[in-house]
């Protein structure tokens, strides 16, 4: 297992190190700069470049190691991921011309029996092969454009731009495979899925299996996140406003929840819903991972040297470069910047500015030369 990463991880690194342009363009550039009083600011987060035991990682081949290591620990906390899915099974519903657009219903194999019915596949005008990017929510037709929030749009704006884009709904209450035999954590389990919808785009014709990438908001902001950071075929990876750390000042950042990091099978009863305290305590592998000093960035570090941009509102405020700094100091280490971005709004709802720079990442991170 060890081993397989490693080597995998080394492959990934040689591959996009010729991939990705050098910068960002100049639109969505300063995003990528830290605030002057931020930018060495580091908080009291443990430092990815440090081995478990204490050793400085020194180099890119110390980097790699370092890298299986954390990869180690959270899968071993979550729960191992099945064996993914090379040729996930997607059925084609309905079809629909939007504005251009080719948009079918459709239905994909995301996990060992089972199957997901709420999702699209949008394919823009054009020859092909295009880029693409798996989007998730609690729902697929908001990505698509046709549920309530339009701001959240993202498989409908992004097709618009060239895209192939696959638009996938998951309730965040998801056991796999049933509650009684659940050993995945629910989070990571739908990373898992994001993962072999990846596989499912990269067999069609007309994708780039190169340049698939992966974004969400809310919720769905968690799971790209996971998914971008645990499956490194992702190109590229942007999060809308979930809370890229654990925070227990702000209830909707919410990790400590069953049903995403904090479901413990041994209880008969999982704790009720609300930041920990000592009547309501945390469970699952989120306790273990805060006694343990753990935090999201070294998920973050996994991303590097891929791009990773965060669309920050109420909850991922101008502070969080305190833990992003770390991903910056991994990719320095590696012979990259600018690869980690973060626009900050007031609200945790987008805004046409902050998509407007999202939709500028994807251009950048999945279609420059």
């Amino acid at each position: 297992m060890i081993s397989r990463l490693l080597i995998a991880s080394i492959a990934t690194v040689a591959m996009l190190a010729s991939v990705h342009a050098d910068d960002p363009p100049a639109k969505i550039l300063p995003y990528f700069k830290p605030p002057a009083d931020l930018a060495t600011d580091f908080d009291n987060y443990r430092s990815p470049l440090k081995f478990d035991d204490g050793t400085p990682v020194k180099n890119a081949a110390d980097w790699q190691k370092r890298r299986v290591e954390i990869l180690k620990y959270w899968h071993g906390e979550m729960g191992e991921w099945p064996a993914l899915i090379e040729k996930p099974k997607v059925e084609l519903g309905e079809k629909e011309q939007r504005d251009g657009i080719t948009q079918h219903r459709i239905k994909i194999e995301t996990a060992p029996g089972r199957t997901v019915e709420d999702a699209y596949l949008l394919i823009p005008e054009g020859k092909g092969p295009f880029p693409a990017v798996v989007v998730v929510f609690y729902e697929a037709k908001t990505g698509v454009g046709l549920g309530k929030s339009p701001m959240v749009a993202f498989a409908m704006d992004l097709t618009k731009r060239g895209f192939v884009t696959l638009s996938l709904g998951g309730d965040p209450n998801t056991y796999y495979p049933t509650k009684a035999t659940c050993k995945i954590q629910p989070l990571s389990f739908h990373a898992y899925e994001a993962a072999n919808c990846y596989n499912a785009l990269a067999n069609m014709p007309n994708v780039d299996a190169k340049r698939i990438g992966v974004v969400g908001h809310s919720y769905g902001g968690k799971w790209s996140m996971f998914a971008g950071c645990l499956y490194d075929k992702f190109a590229c990876a942007a999060t809308s406003d979930p809370g890229i750390m654990f925070d227990e000042k702000r209830s909707n950042v919410n990790y400590w929840e069953p049903w995403y990091l904090g479901f413990d099978s041994s209880l008969e009863t999982q704790r009720k819903a609300g930041i920990p305290n000592e009547k309501n305590p945390r469970t699952g592998p989120y306790k273990k991972m805060m006694a343990d000093g753990r935090d999201l960035h070294e998920l973050h570090s996994l991303m590097a040297p891929r791009p990773f941009f965060v669309s920050g509102g109420s909850e991922d405020a101008a502070e969080r470069w305190k833990g992003l700094n770390h991903s910056v100091a991994v990719n320095k280490l590696l012979g990259f910047e600018n690869r980690v971005g973060l626009t900050t709004r007031k609200n945790h709802t987008p805004s046409e500015e902050s998509n407007a720079a999202l939709y500028e990442f994807f251009e950048w991170s999945l279609k420059a030369k």
